[in-house]
């Protein structure tokens, strides 16, 4: 009987649609064409008896068949023609669902319309097609994932990791675990050294399950920041592509007592990036924390084995896993009413006031990341070697501060889970076991071959072709270090797919000037589709300096490259606002105005003028005034970061004048003194002189000689940074600061190396450095 007329009684009378196919199985599936402006949907009906009139079904389902549609798997599609059943799974909104089509002409109609509706939607429509075709499905092979995270507040391991590392019944197929607080010693924050890595990494091997062998595939640390990866052995062979990287973001982000580290690698067809990070601490700082997360997404960067590709950033991979000490506290509550809600088990209440669920539900941070339900309680902060809440003076607030998180399609966490029975440290150590989907290898890749085939058939009967948004792109009053971007729209208005790629002109070494990006800068589009790339402009101390006074301009041609295609002109200008940032300290010295009062032709005067020179650059006195004036005592100064829209604010003021006094945190206003004497195109000690500073170290005397011989307002920055850096010393039991903790911030910053610094002229440099940090140096 034709149940088509109970489903049309469900529609509105005015609703212009079309059934053009229907199946009966555990409920009614129906297409419905719908106005040439709206995506084709599928309809679903729930029924509980031969459906006669509208009263009989229910619509428990809409899919729109739009870009987010994808069918991923068809089962015997051969069977059709036998009289069996087939099943179709599908993908939508990162959700699937799995049809069942019974034998006969209606399940036909119905998946020939569906691949007429997708092949006009979905860029893999090729690949439906090759799937109606008696070949290997694309099935989905998963493998486990046991993901660690523990900060253990610098202490050795003193038990056992199992009741941690070996709490799942199946062995996993792969282990991530990371640490953070290492070693809080001097020598591993100055030096990166430390013997707790091999009696963390010795530990973590001889916890992992007992039921199978593991292969250490990789270890990379930070300071304190460790991530150790291991695999079944059966698995290390489909291994590849392995790369390791590290990013601080501790005060100029240099500093690594926070920040990430990273593993990157392939697995079979998948690509996979797993983050172990550490973000900065104290209960009011989650906007800090929010900069953290931002600053590893941009800066943390993977080589490509091809070194004309573009380095990989974290969010490229189909994969990332992301695990640490993220930080982030229970906020709006004391710390009774927490500990209540802790005794009553009431997590979820609690969990509404955590810090990391408020800045995703603001999507401020880790946008489009999923993390399991918390069932347990918060993991810091503990009395070490109890299960007692902190005790101490300050009795902090408990807090869920380590976390586990993932971004990708066909992900399953099968547990999330605290480990109370450790007690080495004042957190507790958290595991989550994550079933990961790949790909079948050898159906994926005939599969594939069959599509180039395909698609190899088509462009040589059709030529691909692409329409633009603009041509022109004009970016306005570009500012140091101050991230600017405009959207470039692609549409596919040809007949075929079409590969894009912004491509290196003559006589160049990549596709664009170094301050400039496009984001992606190739892709795939399929036929009616588009793509946007990001072009961003980002001027740092590699291109300021010629940048400030008109030795470089903001102008590129981009070359934008369609396979097979033609190519496309896009042109980029601007204007630079000229900065104190990236300018030689003697020409600073010349500047008795703010620099942006100046125009381009009397900056370039400026060079040749015999007018005595100010003692040191007055940007400089601004920032160390300051810091004399308020900051002496503070806590940590600059050994905590400032926030980046304050670090904007102190370089407008700096450029402009305006206004007198400078705005911002003490911290922020040392991070911009720090980034100041980073961007000097020129250090402090010239270039000339690093050997002979490395040659002098050991001998104060000779120290004081070579900056005699300085130039005289390098020798004068030199000797005024120093007596500041005294003044502080004598406030040590306040700022908690030291002779090493300054030497080794600073030596880095005014004895830069021409060539690559190694481990042992840092040491040379820091000792030079120590010799005038020590009282009564002149």
């Amino acid at each position: 009987m034709d149940q088509s007329v109970a489903i049309q009684e469900t529609l509105e009378r005015e609703e212009n649609c079309t059934i053009v196919s229907f199946f009966c199985s555990h409920a009614l599936v129906y297409g419905l064409l719908i106005p040439e402006k709206k995506d084709c949907l599928i309809f679903i009906y729930n029924h509980r008896r031969m459906a006669i009139t509208g009263d009989d079904v229910s619509l428990e389902d809409i899919i729109p068949i739009s870009l987010d549609f994808a069918v991923v798997e068809v089962f015997c599609v051969v069977c059709l023609i036998l009289g069996a059943d087939t099943r179709v799974r599908v993908s939508y909104c990162e959700e699937e669902l799995e049809l069942r089509l019974p034998f006969g002409s209606h399940s036909r109609c119905f998946l020939t319309e569906v691949n007429r509706a997708w092949s006009g939607r979905s860029s893999l429509r090729h690949l439906f097609k090759q799937i109606f075709v008696p070949t290997p499905h694309l099935s989905l092979y998963c493998f486990s994932f046991f993901l660690g995270t523990y900060n253990v507040n610098g202490q050795s391991p003193k038990e056992s990791l199992r009741p941690w590392l070996s709490c799942t019944l199946n062995p996993p197929d792969m282990y991530c675990v990371g640490f953070q607080e290492l070693d809080l010693s001097k020598e591993a924050f100055f030096f990166n050294d430390t013997p707790k890595e091999l009696e963390w990494t010795k530990a973590v091997s001889e916890a992992l399950h007992a039921d199978a062998k593991y292969a250490l595939v990789k270890i990379v640390r930070l300071v304190g920041i460790m991530l150790i990866f291991f695999v079944k052995k059966e698995h290390a062979e489909f291994i590849s592509e392995v790369e390791a990287e590290t990013v601080g973001t501790g005060i100029m982000g240099r500093m690594g007592n926070k920040g990430a580290v990273a593993i990157r690698f392939c697995f079979h067809n998948s690509d996979i990036c797993v983050v172990n990070s550490h973000f900065a601490a104290h209960i009011e700082e989650y906007e800090r924390r929010n900069q953290d997360y931002k600053d590893i997404c941009s800066r943390l960067q993977f080589r490509q084995l091809d070194p004309t590709q573009p380095p990989l950033t974290i969010m490229k991979h189909n994969v990332v896993l992301w695990i640490g000490d993220l930080n982030y506290r229970i906020s709006d509550l004391d710390v009774d009413n927490v500990k209540e809600l802790i005794s009553n088990k009431d997590f979820e209440t609690l969990h509404t006031y955590d810090q990391l669920k408020r800045q995703i539900d603001k999507e401020a941070v880790f946008d489009g990341f999923l993390e399991g339900d918390i069932d347990f309680q918060p993991t810091y902060k503990y009395d070490t070697g109890s299960d007692n809440w902190d005790t101490s003076e300050k009795c902090r607030v408990p807090a869920w501060c380590d976390r586990i998180l993932w971004k990708g399609k066909n992900i399953e966490q099968k547990h999330y889970h605290s480990h109370m029975a450790l007690k080495t440290s004042d957190h507790k150590p958290v595991s989550s076991m994550l079933i990961v989907g790949r790909i079948n290898g050898e159906a994926y890749k005939k599969t594939f071959e069959d599509i180039v085939r395909n698609i190899d058939k088509m462009e040589n009967e059709c030529i691909p072709s692409v329409s633009l948004s603009q041509r022109e792109f004009d970016f306005k009053d570009v500012k140091f270090m101050q991230h600017k971007a405009q959207t470039l729209s692609l549409f596919n208005d040809g007949q075929v797919p079409c590969q894009f790629e912004f491509i290196q002109k003559p006589n160049e070494p990549t596709y664009c000037k170094p301050w400039l990006t496009a984001n992606p800068y190739k892709g795939f589009i399929a036929q009616g589709g588009s793509v946007d790339i990001e072009l961003e402009i980002f001027v740092n101390r590699t291109t300021a300096p010629e940048l400030n006074f008109g030795k470089q301009m903001i102008e590129d041609i981009l070359v934008l490259h369609l396979e097979r295609g033609k190519d496309y002109f896009i042109s980029v200008t601007g204007n630079y606002l000229p900065s104190c940032y990236g300018t030689p300290i003697n020409l600073l010295c010349q500047l008795r105005e703010p620099i942006q009062d100046m125009t381009q032709e009397t900056l370039q005067e400026i060079v040749l003028n015999t007018e005595k020179p100010l003692d040191i650059p007055k940007e400089l006195w601004m920032m160390v005034d300051h810091l004399f004036r308020n900051a002496i005592k503070q806590e940590d100064i600059f050994q905590q970061p400032g926030l980046r829209s304050e670090l904007a604010e102190i370089r407008d003021c700096l450029d402009t004048g305006m206004p007198d006094s400078l705005p911002g945190s003490n911290h922020s206003v040392a991070e911009a003194l720090l980034l100041f004497l980073d961007s000097l195109p020129e250090p402090v000690v010239p270039y000339h002189f690093y050997q002979q500073c490395l040659e002098s170290c050991s001998n104060a005397s000779q120290c004081e000689k070579v900056i005699s011989m300085l130039p005289q307002c390098h020798q004068n920055v030199f000797n005024y940074l120093a007596a500041f850096l005294r003044e502080l010393l004598k406030n040590s039991a306040s700022n908690r600061l030291d002779v090493n903790i300054l030497a080794t911030i600073f030596a880095s910053l005014l004895l830069r190396s021409p060539m690559k610094q190694d481990f042992a002229e840092k040491r040379k440099t820091q000792e030079f450095f120590q010799h005038f940090l020590i009282q009564g140096s002149s």
